[in-house]
């Protein structure tokens, strides 16, 4: 017969049998919370979790715990929840999984591909404030116009009744897709007005101006900002390797094309580079940009800019030398046609 151990109330290590057990259980002198011990057992256990059948269930029953439907939704949750995988290094494609009756919202042209059952349709307005009107819709395409955006962005709705469909978006340059879990970050992030990709419907889609004159002449992206608000995944784009810091009261000056978002609790600000000698000869621009505070900074290695105007003056029609296939294929022509017989 199995020998048990177990400790009284003053702590003292008592022995005892199995066919004793029960009638210590009725008396009190071994209760659910009495540590126990018998051979093979690791650790000394409250003796309700190794020998529940004695205490008729209680509190620590056996058993699985109440099916649910569907797992509950966050308290005061307006995005939808939306899956995402992201597939690609320099060239990336983000794939968003939809439930039944969810819908991703995405610049005009992001679409790669989508699955049957999802419909697709221009509107005007992210679709966050159903009930606006129209003076807010108009007044919202008013702020996309300025930014230079698009003035319809398009909403991907699963409309089928059941399973899993997906809708897959890339941008039009190489470069990193960045995914942001907004509800965790304060409910906002600022980013260039360029690198909104798309996002669960429910986010805002807005602009953000610029409060400081200097910033905004001199800043790089301007007076005006884009700026992602809600609770749910957006998803923004930039160019080569992407690099996430995080500020703790310190300062980063960063080339102002460079920047791609900051989150709340940054400030944002710009500064000469330099003396008058580095400014106008060191080729890294007249002023940079400066940041300050605490939160997140995600910064991109190759702004789309500063690769077309590499492109721009490496073409032929803007005195760049003619390079690559184009030559070869020249040069081939030409030996057909006897020019270097």
């Amino acid at each position: 017969m199995k020998n048990w151990h177990y400790a009284s109330a003053t702590n003292e290590q008592l022995q005892t049998t199995e066919a004793e057990l029960p009638g210590l259980i009725q008396s009190g002198a071994i209760s659910p919370q009495t540590r126990v011990w018998s051979t093979g057992m690791a650790n000394w256990t409250p003796a309700a979790e190794v020998m529940p059948h004695l205490f008729g269930g209680g509190a620590t029953q056996a058993g699985p715990p109440p099916i649910q439907s569907a797992p509950p939704a966050v308290v005061g949750q307006h995005s939808h929840e939306i899956d995402f995988e992201i597939f690609g290094d320099d060239m990336q494609i983000v794939e968003i999984e939809l439930d039944p009756g969810e819908t991703v919202v995405a610049e005009a042209g992001a679409m790669n591909y989508v699955e049957e059952d999802i419909i697709f349709e221009a509107k005007m307005g992210d679709g966050s404030t159903p009930n606006e009107g129209v003076m807010g819709k108009l007044l919202a395409v008013g702020k996309r116009a300025l930014t230079g955006e698009s003035i319809f962005m398009t909403h991907f709705t699963h409309a089928g009744s059941q399973g899993k469909r997906r809708a897959a978006f890339a941008a039009p340059f190489p470069g990193k897709i960045i995914p942001v879990d907004l509800s965790k970050i304060g409910g906002e992030i600022t980013c260039q007005k360029d690198s909104f990709l798309c996002a669960a419907k429910g986010t805002q889609v807005t602009i953000a101006f610029n409060k400081r004159l200097g910033a905004g002449f001199f800043g790089g992206e301007g007076f005006i900002l884009q700026k992602l608000k809600g609770d749910g995944k957006a998803f923004m784009h930039a160019g080569g390797t992407i690099i996430e810091r995080e500020l703790t009261g310190q300062k980063l000056r960063v080339d102002t094309g460079c920047l791609v978002a900051f989150s709340p609790g940054i400030d944002y600000n710009i500064e000469r580079a330099g003396n008058l000698k580095s400014m106008f000869f060191g080729g890294e621009g007249l002023f940079v940009a400066t940041l300050s505070g605490h939160g997140r900074v995600w910064l991109q290695s190759l702004p789309f800019s500063r690769l077309a105007d590499r492109i721009l003056r490496m073409a032929p029609s803007a005195g760049g030398k003619s390079q690559g296939e184009g030559s070869v294929l020249g040069g081939i022509g030409r030996m057909i046609d006897g020019d270097n017989f």
